[in-house]
């Protein structure tokens, strides 16, 4: 697995990830009409996608040369706007690694405190890798209400 910064030609496979994802990945935690008007929310287009990476900094985990996971960061903000691996490579370290790389990114820029808007499926797993709750809150996306949760993690540096 290799861990870098997105490319245009990534933008198809972002579109994938993110609808199998949400489809397959996030079935335990919301219902058929939840992860259909989640997925709506985002266009399953390649273009779509390329246009998200001029707006977000996007690091993709590449296997063989197809994007199977990423995370669209908000530098600026502090933030980090979504984050999706294919459902089957779940539980393999790809979504820490991801996090592992902004969180390394935000403290290059300087910023102490790294926020998210957490899924069901998601927020549990970033507790136990020290991010705090801040609150629940409720998200409408195509006529459907979706769970979410508010956290925030304190950046500190390492040194090497």
């Amino acid at each position: 697995m290799v861990y870098r910064a997105a490319l245009a030609r990534d933008a198809a496979d972002q579109a994938e990830v993110f609808h199998h994802a949400v489809m397959q990945g996030a079935a335990g935690h919301y219902t058929l009409a939840e992860r259909e008007a989640w997925t709506m929310a985002l266009p399953r287009d390649a273009s779509a996608w390329s246009a998200r990476q001029a707006l977000f900094t996007t690091l993709v985990a590449d296997c063989e040369g197809r994007c199977v996971g990423f995370l669209e960061l908000d530098l600026s903000g502090g933030r980090i706007e979504t984050l999706y691996v294919w459902p089957s490579l779940g539980r393999r370290g790809i979504g820490s690694t991801l996090l592992m790389h902004a969180e390394r990114l935000l403290l290059e820029q300087g910023v102490t405190r790294a926020r998210i808007e957490a899924s069901a499926m998601l927020a549990d797993g970033l507790v136990r890798r020290g991010w705090s709750r801040l609150g629940d809150e409720w998200v409408e996306r195509g006529g459907e209400r979706l769970y979410r949760q508010r956290l925030e993690k304190r950046l500190v540096g390492v040194e090497t």
